[in-house]
């Protein structure tokens, strides 16, 4: 295996950023730092280009498997650094490709050359270091179609770095330059996707949850604070607000006709979920709303909703198929806590029917009947508030081979 002493980590839509480019470049170093908590000796050098990692010992593939799931992050390749020289260059090239041994046969050399100094150019320089290794490690040989190892080689003014692959990470945008916004996290499968969409914009989200105990149990309680535990691991850290319920939706039961209880539910949620967000001054609102999914997430019961606010409503799974919104779920490690049997608070008191159309002014004629404001003061009140700070280390499938 080779000794790998950097990784080149290199952006992603933070390139197309502008003169704005060194605040994103100054968040995603914060986050990656946070990130490498657990390897003090690793060394963080950002750049406006792309940023270095220097490993000083740390295990490379465990460092990889942290740094790729932060937003911002487009690619990490683990490298070998040595002088901007060329026979230095020979030397680290040869050096890689023996100890890969047998299980490389094939090669093909690319070469960058940002420093416009050196005295070769970059097809000079990949055939000074292809005919090096056809040399000195035979019976190794070229395919430059669909080689075993591709060998880049990387030329700056201060260093050269030879590397054999390329990571893919998660892309999108680092997570603290987009703002905040609060996620109402149910226990179901979509909720936990939409919050991890809207972080890879580089939203800071927090999350509220509505408990309806003793309707809802303690199990649909951990249920939700383990899967805010995982959403805390691209956040960095995770707030989970988590709103008590009970009497709300025991007096919409009593005095809210059945088709439209659960639309007045959730008018009533997104008031105090707007409480909340004012206080911790968020500047949006993001659910798990599916179009046409549920009785809800019509177009006509969005629209109902929507009025009790003037806070933007992020709705990112909004046209997205089911299964592909499950696929993420299973990416994200949040499927299987999703499916656990515990109930969340929209599944009690559920009408058989409910209404897909709700009119407006139906909605304020039964609201009018009954003044809410004092219980939904109470709930906001009474509000309980969760801190996630850990990140996990999961090892990855990253190719050990290179």
């Amino acid at each position: 295996m080779v000794n790998y002493d950097h990784i080149i980590v290199r952006y992603g839509e933070i390139t197309l950023k502008g003169k704005n480019r060194g605040q994103f470049v100054k968040q995603l170093r914060k986050n990656v730092k946070h990130a490498l908590k657990g390897f003090p000796a690793v060394e963080i050098d950002a750049h406006y280009e792309r940023m270095v990692l220097t490993l000083h010992g740390e295990d490379y593939h465990a460092v990889v498997a942290a740094v790729r799931q932060i937003f911002g992050v487009l690619s990490l390749t683990p490298a070998l650094k040595t002088t901007p020289d060329l026979d230095a260059i020979k030397a680290t090239a040869l050096g890689y490709a023996r100890v890969l041994g047998d299980q490389i046969k094939t090669f093909k050399v690319e070469t960058k050359r940002a420093d416009k100094n050196f005295p070769l150019d970059s097809v000079a320089c990949s055939r000074e270091v292809g005919a090096h290794l056809l040399i000195h490690r035979q019976p190794l040989t070229v395919d430059v179609h669909n080689p075993d190892l591709r060998l880049l080689v990387e030329i700056k003014t201060d260093a050269a770095y030879i590397s054999g692959k390329t990571e893919k990470a998660v892309g999108g945008l680092p997570i603290g330059t987009g703002g905040r916004a609060m996620l109402m996290l149910s226990g179901g499968i979509d909720s936990p996707v939409a919050g991890y969409m809207v972080m890879k914009r580089g939203v800071e989200i927090e999350c509220v949850h509505f408990e309806s105990p003793p309707y809802t149990s303690s199990r649909a309680r951990q249920k939700v604070i383990d899967l805010a535990e995982v959403l805390s691991h691209q956040n960095g850290k995770m707030v989970l607000h988590i709103v008590p319920f009970t009497e709300i939706q025991k007096q919409i039961n009593d005095c809210i006709p059945d088709r439209y209880s659960i639309t007045v539910m959730r008018r009533i949620m997104i008031r105090i979920v707007e409480a909340i967000r004012t206080k911790r001054e968020a500047m949006a609102i993001v659910t798990g709303d599916n179009l046409g999914q549920v009785a809800s997430q019509t177009l006509e019961s969005m629209y109902t909703i929507n009025e009790v606010t003037n806070t933007p409503i992020l709705r990112p799974l909004i046209s997205m198929d089911k299964n592909d919104i499950i696929a993420i779920a299973k990416d994200l490690d949040t499927y299987d806590i999703s499916i656990r049997p515990y109930e969340d608070c929209c599944t009690i008191f559920k009408p058989s029917s409910p209404k897909t159309k709700p009119r407006r002014e139906k909605v304020h004629q039964f609201e009018d009947a009954f003044d809410f404001a004092p219980m939904i003061a109470k709930a906001v009140e009474d509000t309980e508030k969760l801190v996630f700070s850990n990140r996990t280390k999961k090892e990855d499938a990253f190719d050990k081979l290179f």
